[in-house]
């Protein structure tokens, strides 16, 4: 079965998840939300419509930056929570907008990590359409290795670099 195919498959089963949860306001979890590829326990989505404030105090909202495996770009599985939260943001507020900027570490050359974050980028983008995002919603911007967020060379940093920014644009 192809990456694409995985990653909707468990999207899919995300959101018929979320269609079956109650309403749970929980609090922010303690502690970072890094790139650590150990699974992490996400809060459950609102049952409720969101408003222009959830993004801001919402902790599964709050969660705006999606990690990747060194040369992947296939969505892991604790970031699927934030994808349906996110997607339902947009499905209960048709005006909103927002742009996924695909980030890679420094290593590759420039074409390839252009390309590798536009592929992070997308993959985050299909994610939120098969939780019911609308694709007019949303654009892909890469940056590749050029926007890092630590500029050692070492593989925590490279860890924290493979990354794509959900940035609202349109609350």
């Amino acid at each position: 079965m192809n990456t694409t195919t995985r990653v909707l498959m468990t999207a899919l089963m995300c959101a018929a998840a979320v269609g079956c949860s109650k309403k749970v306001r929980e609090t922010p979890p303690v502690g970072p939300t890094g790139p650590s590829t150990g699974s992490t326990t996400q809060p459950a989505p609102m049952a409720g419509a969101y408003g222009p404030g959830d993004l801001d105090t919402d902790s599964c909202l709050q969660q705006r930056v999606v990690y990747f495996d060194l040369d992947q770009d296939a969505l892991r599985p604790e970031f699927q929570a934030a994808m349906a939260c996110h997607a339902k943001y947009l499905r209960d507020r048709p005006s909103s907008r927002l742009t996924l900027e695909g980030n890679a570490d420094e290593r590759g050359s420039r074409e390839y990590n252009l390309g590798l974050g536009e592929r992070r980028g997308n993959a985050v983008s299909s994610a939120l359409q098969a939780n019911g995002g609308s694709g007019g919603q949303l654009s892909v911007t890469s940056y590749g290795e050029e926007r890092p967020t630590c500029t050692a060379s070492n593989e925590d940093c490279w860890a924290r670099n493979r990354r794509v920014e959900i940035v609202y644009t349109a609350r």
